[in-house]
């Protein structure tokens, strides 16, 4: 059995999606200390003028340490008005916006006090839009220690899974050696970012998975997930 795992984010972009559909069982790591400035919290949308920052407001004043299952959202603006509306301005006309726009309209109404909560709800609709299947797991609810390469075998070893897919950029700290010593196997994946027809002109790379959604559909996006990943045996 092949597992993977990938911290938790907010909209996630299509390499994100690419991953949970290479491997049999997927790991939301929402135990790991939380990061600023990275995509825990944000991500990006094409409108008439550019990419956009979509970014939840977190609470994090004497927080350094917080891991992402205890972010909490600072509600004090309303950044759920400005998301949705930021989203429908710019996706209104793009030919499958209608039909995600109930679930959306219905999340930004809701009232979120956890990040991870408003996250994995967003991660599970996308997953089902897409048609995928396919057990998702938080590393919370699995009582792990490791850090690194340990992290990643105690994983396998949790799940009982043989074989661990880490994204590319894992390259610079998976010490193989240490998945050799414990019998497992290791795979390298890629994801060459495609291009497709999106609202307004100028293609966008690296937004988030609901710019492929509204404007391709289900279908073609899943399509350019699994037509567009390498994978590297190790």
């Amino acid at each position: 059995m092949i597992i993977a795992g990938h911290q938790a984010q907010y909209l996630p972009g299509m390499r994100f999606f690419a991953k949970v559909l290479a491997c049999d069982k997927f790991i939301l790591v929402d135990h790991v200390q939380f990061v600023k400035k990275e995509w825990q919290n944000r991500n990006r949308i094409k409108t008439k003028d550019g990419p956009m920052w979509l970014t939840v407001p977190v609470l994090v004043k004497g927080k350094f340490d917080q891991r992402i299952n205890e972010v909490e959202i600072d509600n004090k603006s309303d950044w759920q008005r400005t998301h949705w509306r930021s989203i429908e301005l710019n996706y209104k006309k793009a030919p499958y916006f209608i039909e995600y726009k109930q679930f959306f309209e219905d999340v930004y109404k809701k009232k979120w006090e956890k990040l991870i909560d408003l996250s994995a709800e967003i991660i599970n609709f996308l997953l089902n839009a897409l048609g995928v299947d396919k057990e998702m797991v938080l590393s919370s609810s699995l009582n792990l220690a490791g850090k690194g390469t340990d992290l990643l075998i105690e994983m396998c070893k949790k799940l009982n899974a043989d074989t661990y897919l880490s994204g590319e950029q894992s390259k610079t700290y998976v010490d193989l050696s240490k998945f050799k010593e414990n019998n497992l196997k290791h795979v390298f994946m890629k994801f060459n970012y495609p291009t497709y027809k999106q609202q307004f002109d100028n293609f966008i790379p690296n937004l988030s998975i609901i710019d492929a959604l509204f404007n391709c559909g289900n279908e073609e996006t899943r399509k350019m997930l699994e037509a567009n990943r390498e994978f590297e045996k190790s």
